[in-house]
């Protein structure tokens, strides 16, 4: 009972619909209708600009980490706490509120690997470097937010965190990768948009 009360709470503080409530009523508009449709940092920055993106990647973070954080309060288990994580994500992409439709996990899952343990959140923070460099480079930040978590995931191991959260990390990283499937199709095309300097 423990790990379906957490795993649904981990889902409830996820399915916080962040980008929509934002867009909606700071700029009355409905994010799904725009651009590419997505609730997410990044088609928020699109209709809003940087600062309101900045702002809903920190708050997505935030959500899913902090579900983690007060599971962690009372258990030590870290496969309930992984499963927290994956379920906060899992909120975070297909929300009730929204019949399902959600963002694509980048900054839910940066911020869920980077509580995971409170005192060792460098395999999220070097992976944010990574994402920051990729994205700066190429100028696609969907390859930033598909490196960037890979690297996250396989850093996790490096920095010796339990299997759970490894096991977990690598699970939400290849979700993201599914969930930009679309924008992997465009990469192909030479038709993904890429960011402005």
């Amino acid at each position: 009972m423990t790990a379906v009360f957490w795993a649904f709470a981990g889902y409830l503080a996820g399915s916080c619909p962040t980008g929509f409530l934002v867009a909606k009523y700071i700029k009355g508009a409905d994010i799904r209708a725009f651009g590419s449709g997505n609730i997410g940092a990044t088609n928020v920055g699109r209709l809003m600009g940087k600062r309101w993106a900045v702002a809903v990647a920190v708050f997505d973070m935030l959500k899913g980490g902090l579900a983690v954080l007060a599971a962690s309060c009372f258990i030590s288990d870290p496969t309930i706490l992984a499963l927290t994580g994956v379920c906060a994500v899992l909120g975070h992409n297909f929300p009730l509120w929204l019949g399902f439709r959600g963002g694509k996990g980048v900054a839910t899952t940066f911020g869920v690997i980077g509580f995971y343990n409170f005192f060792m959140p460098w395999p999220a923070i070097i992976g944010g470097i990574i994402w920051y460099a990729v994205m700066k480079t190429t100028k696609y930040v969907s390859v930033a937010s598909m490196v960037g978590l890979l690297a996250a995931a396989g850093l996790t191991a490096c920095f010796g965190m339990p299997r759970p959260y490894t096991a977990a990390s690598f699970f939400l990283a290849l979700l993201s990768v599914w969930r930009h499937r679309a924008n992997i199709v465009r990469l192909k095309n030479g038709t993904e948009s890429k960011v402005k300097s």
